[in-house]
């Protein structure tokens, strides 16, 4: 496994690049999850406005107008917060390698690099106001085009997502929020999709309602980069081993499997990023576990999201009803999750008598409300096309 970017190129390519010890392996596999899935929006929804679906509207701005004082207080604000961080965290590279996160979401920082940056920052910010630049201030009327609000969807979807993903983590196990609630809420790991989903959700049509965005093209615009960007998370989990693996899988690989590499039946996650012993782990948990092997249940999600997104891709011009897309994103969606969860270790409850999983619930909702869209659809094929 590798925890970090440095620990893998140096594994693959005896490589040693030591400043990216900095960058968990997890993180930049997220970060690559959002830009996929703003890559494919942004495509989408210009593809959209092109063919005459998506419109703009007009927006009045002001061009020449001056900065206010809560601009350069947020621009010198940034800036301390980054050269406090940033220039400690090179004047003491060992300690903050050791442990990353703990560094990072620590008090301490260097005051003289904080105030460094927060000049610089409130500086250029100073550069680019109209009065410095000696503009007149004139108030301006332009056709804003969906496409143009691509970055702050992304922003809201990244912010509400995060928090989303936190707090159905924590809903899902009390246990860990009971006994470090601190470290539980800003902890980087301990992230629930289903709950990022929801929230992200949410918060993107609130924002889509407002600007006069239609709802269901912008939903059907961002189903294939969701399947997409869920995967590419997996990769994250994958490769950094992040505790997010299956049920234990002692049986040897069946004949039939014999083209996979053994790793891709069972796998014992060395060298993950939480230093688990995976048999230890499975033992506390109550499973039995001969070679402490797991089903690498990240990797089956990679290929089962890829081969979604592919259909999804390949088939979208053919949906011409809006929200159809989506609706058949929520079925696959939900079948992909609700079948791994059956060799996925997680949470389990009662719900009428039977013992499930909160992601079980969440992704059988997700194929009810996607058969019953499609069924909508089918018969009222125009009803929600402005909507």
């Amino acid at each position: 496994m590798y925890p970090t970017l440095y620990d893998a190129l140096l594994d693959l390519f005896g490589i040693s690049i030591p400043v990216l010890k900095l960058i968990q392996s997890f993180g930049f596999f997220v970060a690559m999850a959002f830009l996929a899935a703003m890559y494919t929006l942004s495509s989408e929804i210009k593809r959209r406005e092109i063919e005459g679906r998506l419109t703009g509207r007009l927006e009045k701005e002001w061009i020449g107008k001056p900065l206010e004082i809560s601009e350069y207080l947020i621009s010198g604000s940034i800036g301390f917060a980054l050269g406090y961080k940033v220039i400690d965290i090179f004047l003491n590279f060992e300690l903050a390698t050791a442990n990353t996160q703990d560094f990072i979401l620590s008090s301490r920082g260097s005051l003289p690099g904080g105030l460094l940056f927060a000049v610089a920052g409130i500086y250029l910010t100073y550069r680019e106001d109209p009065r410095f630049l000696k503009q007149e201030p004139k108030l301006t009327e332009r056709l804003v085009m969906p496409n143009e609000w691509v970055g702050n969807i992304t922003m809201i979807a990244v912010v509400a997502g995060i928090l989303g993903a936190k707090i159905f983590h924590n809903l899902e196990n009390p246990q860990e929020f009971f006994q470090d609630p601190m470290g539980a809420l800003t902890s980087f790991s301990g992230l629930t999709f289903y709950g990022g989903l929801i929230c992200a959700a949410g918060c993107i049509i609130y924002y889509a309602r407002i600007k006069g965005i239609k709802v269901l093209h912008l939903c059907d615009s961002v189903a294939p980069g969701l399947i997409l960007a869920y995967g590419i998370g997996r990769m994250g989990c994958q490769v950094a081993g992040d505790g997010d693996w299956g049920i234990p899988n002692d049986e040897p690989k069946p004949s039939w499997l014999s083209f996979m590499p053994d790793w891709a039946w069972a796998y014992d996650y060395p060298n993950n990023v939480h230093h688990i012993n995976v048999k230890a782990d499975f033992i506390s948990m109550g499973l039995e576990s001969i070679t402490g092997k797991a089903y690498p249940t990240p990797l089956y999600e990679i290929v089962m999201s890829l081969l979604i997104f592919t259909g999804l891709w390949i088939f979208r011009r053919n949906f011409t009803t809006p929200g159809m897309l989506f609706s058949v994103y929520l079925v696959f969606n939900g079948l992909e999750r609700f079948l791994i969860e059956q060799i996925r270790v997680n949470v389990k409850f009662d719900l009428l008598g039977m013992a499930v999983t909160q992601a079980q619930v969440i992704s059988t909702t997700l194929i009810l409300l996607g058969v019953a869209g499609i069924a909508y659809l089918k018969k009222n094929p125009t009803k929600l096309a402005e909507w």
